[in-house]
């Protein structure tokens, strides 16, 4: 596999080196080894499947604060998915910056996100299917969010919004985000 780093510290596109035969594909998306030779520590302590029913569909950008702050490895198992990732964290030097990453079925590609940064993406197809691996069990006491449309992050989506939660539509605005220290 590839981990290669994102301009945004600790972050890292994964790009798997499938193996595949007549039977089809084999992919590794994580080993503890292979991450840790690029100083990159994950103890996984919760899995996840998300399926995106309707593409234009955003989701995000969320994140879990204080002691439930959480390291994400974000994974496409099926369709296509604009993701992106924006750094939340205090003193950073890419506090407040965001970026995105096509994340396809086909390549099956993953997105690191440390702790600190909001995550969030937009189904790019019908069906999209990510699986997700958390370094934290959810805390519904502190879970956050930033506003997807928030101008001052000019997020460029790249399909009009065919969809969006009520919780993610009365996320506040980056300006106001919910404390995120990690």
């Amino acid at each position: 596999m590839q981990i290669v780093p994102l301009d945004i510290p600790g972050a890292f596109h994964i790009r798997p080196d499938p193996f595949e035969d007549e039977r089809g594909r084999f992919a590794r998306i994580f080993c503890r080894e292979t991450f840790a030779r690029q100083g990159i520590r994950c103890d996984w302590a919760q899995t996840n499947l998300s399926l995106t029913r309707e593409k234009g569909t955003v989701r995000g950008l969320h994140y879990q604060s204080g002691s439930a702050a959480e390291d994400k490895l974000v994974c496409c198992v099926a369709g296509a998915v604009f993701d992106v990732i924006l750094d939340l964290r205090p003193g950073s030097p890419t506090f407040g910056h965001w970026r995105s990453v096509e994340l396809t079925g086909e390549r099956q590609d993953a997105i690191l996100a440390p702790a600190g940064l909001a995550h969030g993406f937009q189904a790019l197809t019908d069906g999209a299917l990510l699986h997700y691996s958390h370094s934290r069990p959810f805390d519904p006491d502190r879970q956050g969010g930033v506003h997807h449309a928030d101008p001052q992050l000019a997020i460029d989506w790249p399909l009009p919004v065919s969809r969006l939660s009520e919780r993610d539509s009365t996320l506040p605005p980056f300006a106001r985000p919910t404390e995120c220290t990690t």
